[in-house]
């Protein structure tokens, strides 16, 4: 990696669930472009791995071990990255729980919604709570979170979904509070990312590949792509927005076209 002198020179970013995938991705590209980033993971080690990765690119990164459901492990992580950088002006919420839902919904265990909604939701809320001071201060703070498509529309995996769903109603009403002070909240609703929870699983992706427009499953590169746009200056005037970045699956109903017209073609 080649850092290019860009949109984020001199910007202190922290990025959640950042060692792997979309985080992995969006480190990787804000560092490209300028940005002094943290990569903060609960794997602490492979934090550490991809920050140095990204600084033997050329880029300026360093690791820290983060869990979002505990507020003193953010509250430290926000610390360190403002120690670091001398300023926090980006956060990006990426980390996730996912929890695989029963045969029946009924037989549900009220631990696996708290862990969806206490990492997804509530991690992403402590995040915001710690970093909210620092990124009013930097006069040009943003938040993008990492929502998904499931908070649309049924994709299921119902506590994962409500989790985004919250996520995306946080987006809304923070972006209104956080307005006066300077900080713009935006998210990015992904579609299916080919990411490490798909890995051993090609039968799938290429399944749904078929049904989405584009004929394509999403790359990690994609959505970081769209957090860069929300969080640069280039998004001045945007703030409390949800970005699909779908391959356009939530524009088609590819069940009933396929219902009505057979499979897609490629």
């Amino acid at each position: 990696m080649t850092t290019d002198s860009g949109r984020f020179d001199g910007y202190g970013v922290l990025v959640t669930g950042g060692a792997r995938g979309i985080g992995a991705a969006t480190a990787r590209r804000l560092a490209r472009e300028g940005a002094r980033v943290l990569v903060a993971d609960r794997d602490a080690a492979e934090a550490g791995r991809h920050a140095a990765t990204l600084r033997e690119q050329g880029g300026t990164a360093e690791g820290v071990g983060c869990d979002v459901a505990d507020r003193a492990s953010v509250e430290a992580a926000v610390a360190r990255a403002v120690d670091a950088f001398g300023s926090l002006d980006v956060l990006v919420n990426n980390a996730a729980h996912c929890t695989p839902d029963g045969a029946r919904f009924e037989d549900g265990e009220d631990e696996d919604w708290a862990a969806d909604l206490d990492v997804t939701l509530v991690g992403a809320y402590r995040c915001c709570r710690a970093a909210l001071p620092h990124l009013a201060a930097s006069g040009r703070g943003a938040v993008v979170s990492i929502g998904s498509v499931n908070g649309l529309q049924h994709f299921g995996n119902h506590a994962y979904s409500a989790a985004k769903a919250g996520l995306m109603s946080l987006t809304r009403t923070l972006a209104g509070h956080a307005g006066p002070r300077g900080v713009r909240v935006n998210l990015v609703a992904p579609g299916t990312v080919r990411t490490r929870a798909w890995e051993g699983r090609d039968d799938d992706l290429e399944a749904m590949r078929r049904v989405y427009p584009l004929r394509r499953v999403g790359e990690p590169e994609d959505i970081a792509a769209a957090v860069a746009f929300l969080a640069s200056r280039d998004a001045a005037w945007i703030t409390g927005h949800t970005l699909v970045v779908d391959g356009g699956i939530t524009a088609v109903n590819s069940g009933f076209l396929h219902a009505l017209s057979g499979p897609p073609e490629d």
